[in-house]
């Protein structure tokens, strides 16, 4: 008896301690009732390449986010809300799942219905017909086909380059013919090596080049405050907005900016056209385009946050 009173109460501390704990991140799940395929984007950032009917976001780390819907099908309305809710009234992080429906009274409307929420629960697999996107992981780099002339043939092209203590070595082979260059300098110092292959396929007179995309600024470190404030008094330093927007323009294509210099920057411009033409302009120098959204708050008019969001849901 004794025991099984000393089981009982580890059991029930046990289940208490489980319970206890705080998740650090909510679930999202949104599936079309009548399956219609559709984009998500959260925070200005697009969830999936491909349309989904049944589109699932982990990790969410944020209690509400603003989403936008996209259809497919262009006939279909998007659907816009703000706040959408990932946590409780608590603030604990759930997993929340929300339905899409079309309008009885007018089959193009679309609406975005609360459906259920549960605690997270650690280890949930998901079924196979649904998507899912954990936030902040990164898309898989696409590939840019190129084509060229050349002699039918296959030829495999391997550069290395590494980069020590002293100097550099770079190896070039071609078909199988090796070229190594070798620069000494005392004032170099570390070591990295870089190895990048190219497979080129020909026939017919074609050359097929399959090359990764490049991704650009996403995750690389931002401009310094020193030299950030340096670009920020040069684009002040300009008379007219159409100076001032060329020389940002010139800053952000040479340097990598997170969401709060670019905001820093389009608070500069008087006219709200050459904001929106500068928050277009800098979403390929933002270092966190997931937190883009932050840009929304420069317009004076909800319309020009539109056009910023459908152009970077295009993209």
């Amino acid at each position: 008896m004794k025991l099984k009173t000393t089981l009982t109460c580890v059991l029930l501390i046990v289940s208490a301690f489980s319970f206890g704990q705080i998740q650090p991140f909510g679930h999202l799940t949104i599936f079309s009732e009548d399956g219609d395929k559709f984009y998500l984007i959260l925070n200005g950032e697009r969830m999936n390449d491909e349309p989904q009917t049944n589109l699932r976001v982990e990790e969410l780390v944020q209690p509400y986010y603003n989403a936008k819907i996209i259809f497919e099908d262009k006939t279909r309305q998007e659907i816009s809300k703000n706040f959408l809710q990932i946590a409780d009234v608590d603030g604990a992080f759930m997993d929340v799942t929300y339905k899409i429906r079309r309008d009885k009274n007018k089959p193009s409307k679309m609406k975005l219905n609360f459906f259920s929420m549960i605690p997270v629960v650690d280890g949930f697999i998901p079924p196979s017909n649904v998507f899912v996107r954990r936030w902040g992981q990164p898309a898989p780099p696409q590939q840019v086909i190129v084509q060229q002339t050349a002699p039918v043939g296959v030829v495999q092209q391997t550069t290395t380059t590494t980069t020590s203590v002293g100097g550099v070595n770079a190896g070039v082979s071609v078909g199988g013919v090796g070229v190594n260059i070798s620069i000494n300098d005392p004032f170099m110092s570390g070591s990295t090596t870089i190895t990048e292959t190219t497979t080129v396929t020909t026939g017919g007179g074609a050359v097929v080049v399959q090359e990764p995309l490049q991704e650009g600024c996403y995750g690389a470190i931002p401009m310094n405050n020193g030299n950030f404030n340096s670009a920020l008094q040069t684009i002040r330093n300009q008379g007219f907005d159409e100076s001032r927007l060329k020389t940002a323009k010139q800053i952000a294509q040479n340097n990598c900016l997170n969401t709060n210099q670019i905001v820093e920057i389009c608070k500069i411009f008087g006219f709200e056209e050459t904001r929106l033409d500068f928050a277009k302009f800098a979403f390929d120098a933002c270092v966190e385009p997931q937190n883009y959204f932050k840009v929304n708050n420069v317009f004076d008019f909800t319309s020009s946050a539109d056009e910023l969001n459908d152009f970077i849901s295009r993209r």
